[in-house]
């Protein structure tokens, strides 16, 4: 049961919802203090609203409630909480897939060659493969680098990679609204935060401009990455499993770090 509260506060964190949970709390706190002052009038107001904002917030959040749905549907999901014991977990992809993304995107940001990496984790990304051209290719940094090569007819748009592969290319995805995000940045970067705000992958951004690499993920963005940090980054990802259910219930571990405890690299 704990592990199941565990996974519904997580999607609340990394979702708007989570926007939403503290407005209701404070809301909440309003009416308490409406109730004990008997404030007639502004019980009323709360009571005749309360049913239109109940619809409203289920159309606003829409997207938000199917991705929960989704979640909540797919089978690897159901294992993680009902999985206890602990295993060896496959690799999202082989260390030589790292080295080669790492390689890629080393040479496209010396080049100033725009880039958009997408990296699959537990999230399906079905409907935005579906969106570009497929691929299918074995991963390798030349094979990168001529997609986002410029005037290429591969190079606008993401690429997604589903385990050892090259999956697609040219492939659209949603763009982040967050104002939060620095006035300098363009569509790329946009677009990489977008999809790390509504799935667990890994994006992976080298600017055009500048040639400056950056990582999405978690609907945050890491800005300047060096090859270090990059290289880091990618192989956090070899591992799907995030949360072991066991160790949940012991505690986390010595070496392990809740996730907003990751900060951002300040814009300059």
């Amino acid at each position: 049961m704990s592990v199941a509260i565990y996974y519904v506060v997580l999607w609340f964190r990394k979702s708007r919802a989570w926007v939403l949970l503290k407005g209701i709390f404070v809301l909440v706190i309003f009416m308490l203090v409406a109730s004990l002052f008997h404030l007639t009038t502004l019980l009323w107001i709360f009571n005749k609203t309360l049913s239109a904002g109940i619809i409203a917030l289920v159309i606003i959040f829409q997207p938000e409630l199917r991705r929960a749905l989704e979640e909540l549907g797919r089978k690897n999901v159901i294992f993680k909480v009902l999985k206890f014991e602990n295993g060896n977990n496959e690799s999202n992809f082989s260390d030589r897939s790292v080295e080669e993304i790492t390689r890629a995107t080393l040479e496209m940001a010396k080049a100033k060659t725009g880039a958009l990496i997408v990296i699959r984790q537990q999230h399906d990304l079905g409907q935005f493969i579906e969106t570009g051209i497929k691929i299918d290719g074995r991963i390798s940094s030349q094979l990168l680098i001529n997609i986002f090569e410029k005037n290429t007819p591969l190079h606008d748009g993401a690429v997604i990679i589903d385990e050892n592969r090259v999956v697609a290319a040219t492939c659209y995805l949603p763009l982040s609204d967050s104002s939060s995000l620095s006035k300098d940045l363009g569509t790329r970067h946009r677009a990489g935060l977008g999809i790390s705000e509504v799935s667990d992958c890994i994006v992976v951004i080298v600017s055009e401009e500048t040639g400056s690499i950056s990582i999405a993920k978690e609907g945050k963005l890491i800005r300047y990455a060096d090859a270090s940090i990059l290289k880091n980054e990618l192989i956090k990802a070899q591992d799907k499993e995030e949360v072991k259910p066991r160790r949940f219930l012991k505690g986390r571990g010595r070496n392990e770090k809740d996730v907003n405890e990751t900060k951002d690299v300040s814009d300059k």
